[in-house]
């Protein structure tokens, strides 16, 4: 069997509910991330991973544990979320109306991460990743996942405006027939 990585996003935040761009900002659950991250034990229930990541960042980490895989996880500092710089706690809309026009996977962000620097992180996950032939569940952001699955795939870092990201969704990234075909065997699951 070849190996396979599951993506979980964290849990609805605050910032997450109102479509603000929460990077490195460490904002807790609200009720209702709390809820469906707790359901996320059910959802993995009967899977077995041989290695379990989080993101620092309490969002992803209190998913990781209401899952039932905090005690087992490593948290690593490439699964941040991409910091926004300048544009940190902003709404999309609020961007365009200074800069138009806009693209996150594109432009990247003043005083923060380009696309290239958050790709870099990806590739140094990825490669960690592929090191083990194992299981591995990994309990991060939205954008930061969206760049590690283009990066699975071999893919500009900007491909990830390509892959919507739920929260307390779950993906799976893996192979067709071997290590040369790196695949989505599932994306956004709710």
């Amino acid at each position: 069997m070849l190996p396979c990585v599951t993506l979980v996003r964290h849990g609805e935040t605050a910032w997450s509910a109102s479509g603000q761009h929460t990077g490195r900002t460490d904002i807790p659950l609200t009720e209702e991330g709390e809820r469906k991250a707790r359901g996320l034990r059910e959802r993995l229930k009967g899977l077995t991973f041989d290695r379990v990541f989080t993101s620092p960042l309490q969002r992803a980490a209190r998913t990781c544990a209401l899952a039932g895989f905090g005690e087992d996880a490593k948290v690593d500092p490439d699964l941040l979320e991409w910091d926004y710089g300048d544009y940190e706690g902003r709404k999309t809309n609020q961007i365009l109306a200074d800069r138009p026009g806009w693209l996150l996977f594109r432009d990247g962000c003043p005083n923060g991460e380009s696309p290239a620097d958050v790709g870099r992180r990806a590739d140094r996950f990825v490669a960690r990743l592929r090191a083990g032939d194992d299981r591995a569940i990994v309990f991060s952001s939205g954008h930061i996942l969206r760049v590690l699955a283009s990066r699975w795939l071999g893919l500009e870092p900007s491909a990830g405006r390509l892959f919507k990201l739920d929260t307390a969704s779950i993906s799976i990234l893996g192979y067709e027939h071997d290590r040369n075909e790196p695949a989505v065997a599932l994306w956004n699951e709710v």
